[in-house]
């Protein structure tokens, strides 16, 4: 048996047959296979787009009554990352679809009609942090709308785009996200960056005032308040914060993996029955990067769980948000460690380990993984615990 049929990998990543993971599984060879060219487009070809769409991640948190699974925070952080090692920028988009479908069904149900009235296969882009643009609003209860957003992941691929924007009638703390058509908006070629290329994460505006009816509009504060319903599914029925880095990090699970595949492939062409030991360096390096990636996976898990247990309190996002930019930091480590150890085939432009490097590094650095403001808010949520 090859280190690339280590069962304990296999056990993480395959899911059970029609599940959300077993179509990560399926679609991951085709992903590996177009990651350099999806690289160099700087987002998905078409066919890979209409593939990642009807893969179930679209789907995943839309509700029954449209079509869609309402599935778990375990399931998604798990066919994330088994996506992800075949190519992060897919991987990313399809957690991002899932994650921007979730804050879709808090949309009053005349804007979920007119988003999944027809398929849940919805793919959906969203620019939510931090809001910008300008609104106004109008008599009927909608909404005038202009601006440039930053950053909109996979938006070329997209059938409707969330929108935030800040909102002067607000309480501190609340702004209007509000769900455009993808042809309403403006897309600029911006996207050209060192890691995670293929995600097409370019900036998108509204130029001449866009009307958005009320029932596509939605206050975050509202959010969080249906959050909290007895009567939401469990997937919605959770604190925003607690599941806000979990889509974000799971890819890191999955590229990591991918990098020590990479790295391990030809050691285990060269060593194996019958071949020359492996150096004690590389045992080192093998060993200390695949404990960093059990541990940043177990905690995902974990933190996966708590959502779809239903927890709830600040004590629990705090956790969460701990565990889950410390498990970023440990894939971050872990890439590191194999890049170095990787030698000069490394550095080409076409190697898997050199990609996995730049997109778990440009990864690493969205704000909602900051293992500074997630040690920060721990601490303030966890400290009464240690008080004598």
């Amino acid at each position: 048996m090859s280190i690339l049929d280590d069962p304990c990998t296999t056990a993480r990543t395959t899911g059970l047959p029609g599940s959300l993971t077993s179509a990560a599984d399926a679609l991951r060879p085709t992903a590996f296979g177009r990651a350099a060219e999806t690289d160099r487009l700087r987002g998905l070809d078409a066919a890979l787009a209409e593939r990642l769409a009807g893969s179930g991640f679209a789907r995943h948190f839309v509700p029954r009554r449209w079509g869609g699974a309402e599935g778990s925070f375990t399931e998604l952080v798990a066919a994330t990352a088994s996506l992800a090692e075949g190519c992060t920028s897919t991987a990313w988009c399809a957690a991002l679809q899932a994650a921007h479908g979730r804050l879709a069904a808090f949309l009053p149900e005349a804007g979920q009609q007119e988003i999944w009235g027809a398929s849940p296969d919805v793919p959906i882009a969203a620019a939510l942090v931090p809001p910008t643009g300008r609104l106004e609003r109008t008599a009927d209860g909608g909404v005038l709308v202009t601006g440039r957003w930053r950053c909109v992941s996979g938006v070329r691929n997209a059938a409707w785009v969330l929108l935030a924007l800040p909102d002067p009638a607000a309480l501190p703390g609340d702004f209007l996200i509000v769900a455009v058509p993808r042809e309403a908006v403006t897309v600029h070629d911006t996207w050209h960056s060192n890691g995670l290329r293929g995600t097409g994460s370019h900036d998108v505006s509204v130029a001449e005032p866009l009307a958005v009816p009320a029932h596509r509009c939605l206050a975050f504060m509202d959010l969080v308040r249906a959050s909290a319903a007895p009567d939401r599914a469990r997937c919605h029925g959770v604190p925003p914060r607690l599941v806000a880095g979990l889509a974000f990090a799971a890819p890191a699970v999955g590229a990591a993996r991918g990098a020590l595949k990479a790295w391990a492939a030809p050691l285990a062409d060269t060593h194996g029955p019958g071949g020359p030991a492996v150096s004690p360096a590389r045992c080192e390096v093998m060993a200390r990067a695949s404990a960093e990636i059990d541990i940043a996976a177990s905690l995902l898990a974990d933190a996966a769980t708590r959502a779809d247990a239903g927890a709830v309190g600040d004590r629990a996002v705090g956790r969460n948000l701990r565990d889950t930019a410390l498990a970023v930091e440990l894939t971050v480590s872990a890439v590191e460690r194999l890049f170095r150890a990787g030698g000069v085939a490394a550095q080409w432009e076409d190697s898997a380990l050199q990609r996995a490097w730049r997109d778990v590094h440009t990864l690493a650095a969205h704000g909602a993984l900051s293992w500074e403001a997630a040690a920060a808010e721990y601490t303030r949520t966890g400290l009464a615990a240690y008080a004598g």
